[in-house]
């Protein structure tokens, strides 16, 4: 391609990434409006789960339909299911037609969270120009999610919380019309084997281990016990199919490495900490403290900016400080924000806690550039490519599973304060998410109903603690006695 394509695509993998970061902020907002709006508050938790389990299934089956049919038809076809799933969403009448939409939606967010690191490695061979593209691409995709908050916010308040989803067809557009003038992609040399049953494995089994944890609670127990028991049995037929598969989904020799294994097991620990306090702080600012959704939605904005300082910093003291050093500092600082906010009262005032979550985002800004880094090291210039794609599954693995856990224990909170609380409904509680609605609920109630959402919020964030302290634990394990590591 000459300097033009090569530019145009650049725009549109950045539109691309644009789209990811702001739903990964934006939804966080609209949660409360939704799930009041749609009668969907014991699915509250589905709501951030299924997008992940979408992009949980697709990322390493985007990788190879790439390999099948051009990196640029794959991006193109996933730019589509995105713009699709979001177009359902805003038009979805109730919250069953809704998840299916965000499900969709997920499917095609694996493709664009993945596909452009992927395609920027092919059309900037030179490394130097690489990086530079490379980091063009996170800063769109982090400026979105700080942004995310308040366009979200601003639309809900303004017009309604259809518009946080609407946003994303016009910018879905101009980038797949983009890609489909400019992007002249490499066609591959010889056919490439797409391992079908593997795919077909790894879907069903995360399917029905994700509904087998969600519906805990929800149904009986034989039946979840059932599901993930038949989950398990799929996944290891998985594993077993993998080890002897021509082109796996994903390659087995990458576990036995025990740094990498360590290095996984950290990101999958933390990114599913951090999970809570991202979901969870703008719900507590609107159903907690009755506040809009757009004031909601702006207490994750210091986390997005510290995210970027802290990750930016790493850069610089990589070469001063160990791994296992930059690691703890990143985790002490989410465990701060974490047990401030299990620590919190209804009576905390706002700044207090938008002060806390803040510690969060540095932690993971500290998190995600040494462990990635790490990780290519650790997996030698033959896997790192692989190696790294994998981090990301694993990441959004972890996001997947306990997004539903922490939906499990939300909905075992309420269920318990109805059952103290003959007076308060399900549909009061679904009310009280939402300030517009919350206003219209008995006053009286209202400190009761605050009081049963803050048990939830409560024991959520206790399992984020002991996620943090387990990975605290793990990284004392794996990486204390390595050697100082350093940017080459």
């Amino acid at each position: 391609m000459n300097k033009k394509q090569v530019t145009m695509v650049t725009v549109a993998l950045m539109l691309g990434n644009v789209m990811s970061g702001l739903d990964g902020t934006i939804i966080n907002t609209a949660i409360p409006a939704i799930v009041s709006a749609l009668h969907g508050i014991q699915f509250m938790g589905w709501i951030v789960a299924i997008f992940l389990l979408g992009m949980s299934i697709s990322i390493p089956i985007w990788t190879k339909i790439g390999e099948k049919i051009t990196n640029k038809l794959a991006f193109e076809i996933s730019l589509i299911f995105f713009i699709v799933g979001s177009t359902l969403e805003g038009l979805a009448p109730n919250i069953f037609f809704f998840l299916v939409a965000r499900f969709v939606m997920g499917i095609g967010a694996g493709g664009m969270g993945s596909l452009p690191y992927i395609i920027a490695g092919y059309i900037f061979p030179n490394i130097k120009k690489r990086t530079q593209i490379l980091g063009y691409l996170t800063a769109s995709f982090n400026g979105a999610a700080i942004m995310g908050p308040l366009v979200g916010g601003w639309l809900i308040d303004a017009i309604s919380w259809h518009w946080v989803f609407y946003i994303n067809i016009p910018i879905g557009l101009i980038a797949l019309i983009i890609s489909l003038i400019f992007y002249k992609p490499v066609t591959p040399q010889a056919p490439v084997t797409f391992d079908v049953p593997g795919a077909l494995l790894l879907v069903c089994g995360l399917i029905l281990f994700l509904l087998g944890v969600q519906m805990l609670g929800l149904t009986a127990t034989w039946l979840v016990i059932l599901l993930i028991v038949v989950s398990l049995g799929i996944l290891t037929g998985f594993f077993y199919h993998e080890s002897r598969a021509d082109n796996p989904i994903i390659p087995l020799e990458l576990f036995k490495n025990k740094d990498l294994n360590g290095d996984f097991l950290l990101f999958a620990l933390s990114w599913g900490a951090f999970l809570a306090v991202n979901t969870y702080l703008p719900m507590w600012a609107q159903a907690l403290l009755g506040l809009s959704a757009l004031l909601g939605g702006m207490t994750l904005i210091p986390n997005s900016i510290f995210e970027i300082i802290a990750s930016q910093m790493v850069a610089t003291i990589q070469e001063h400080l160990r791994t296992f050093a930059l690691v703890l500092i990143g985790l002490i600082t989410m465990v701060i924000s974490v047990a401030g906010l299990f620590f919190s009262t209804l009576q905390t005032p706002l700044y207090m806690l938008v002060i806390i979550g803040t510690f969060s985002g540095i932690g993971v800004g500290f998190i995600f550039v040494a462990l990635q880094v790490k990780v290519q090291m650790d997996a030698g210039s033959k896997n790192m490519a692989t190696a790294t794609s994998t981090s990301y599954l694993i990441r959004i693995l972890a996001q997947t599973i306990m997004a539903a856990v922490y939906g499990v224990i939300m909905n075992f909170a309420l269920g318990n304060g109805i059952k103290q609380h003959h007076n308060i409904t399900m549909k009061m509680l679904n009310e009280l998410s939402d300030a517009k609605t919350a206003k219209l609920l008995p006053q009286h109630l209202l400190p009761l109903m605050r009081e049963i959402f803050h048990k939830g919020i409560h024991q959520i964030m206790l399992v984020s603690l002991i996620l943090l302290i387990l990975a605290v634990i793990f990284n004392f394990y794996f990486n204390y006695n390595k050697e100082k590591s350093s940017f080459k």
